[in-house]
């Protein structure tokens, strides 16, 4: 149906995120018709985010550098560190100009089922980040799903001797994922945040 060519570029598109066929076959035809110039230069884009966008040592935010722009800054409270699971959450709390403190990125939720465990998560660095330094408290921002209570409730505990624990109140519904909340959602939900209780 498709030359070899156009078929393996849908083929790629279609590895995306929220890309089905469909989609994929309109942006393939979308990008050949473009002037090869524009092609290039989104080619390059994607080859050099790639290439140049790593993790951040500290708080595994994504970054060109070794240190994100949230690290460095200091006008961000170093006493309050707000977990997520993923660097999209950091981009939409961050979207709610709410949020002041610094952040900790897990690298995703535990998930059994799909063979995530613990150790594979940023989970260790950020038990050392918070026993090191004085935060005095820590923020769990991870969507509600049923990995996201289990994380939420693992990390709470590791974290609760070294200081407070709270977590984001529900604006948001189970199963919701922050990226997609609004600003207005995402900010209330700061807002109400509230101390985990294990009793």
């Amino acid at each position: 149906m498709f030359t070899p060519p156009l078929a393996r570029l849908i083929e790629q598109l279609q590895r995306l995120p929220g890309v089905g066929p469909k989609t994929a076959q309109r942006l393939a035809l979308h990008i050949l018709k473009r002037p090869e110039e524009e092609v290039n230069t989104l080619a390059k884009a994607i080859v050099e985010a790639k290439k140049q966008v790593g993790l951040c040592q500290v708080c595994f935010h994504l970054s060109a550098e070794s240190t994100c722009e949230i690290c460095r800054n200091p006008n961000r409270d170093n006493q309050t560190l707000c977990v997520v699971a993923d660097s999209r959450d950091v981009i939409a709390l961050e979207k709610t100009r709410e949020y002041q403190g610094k952040y900790h990125v897990l690298g995703g939720v535990i998930s059994p089922m799909d063979g995530i465990g613990p150790e594979q998560l940023n989970i260790s660095p950020l038990v050392r980040r918070v026993s090191q330094h004085q935060i005095k408290e820590v923020i769990l921002a991870i969507s509600p799903s049923v990995e996201g209570e289990t994380t939420t409730l693992y990390v709470g505990q590791l974290l609760k001797p070294f200081t407070k624990v709270t977590r984001i109140a529900f604006g948001l519904p189970m199963g919701g994922d922050l990226e997609y909340a609004d600003e207005v959602t995402l900010a209330r939900a700061l807002e109400g945040r509230r101390e985990l209780d294990y009793n």
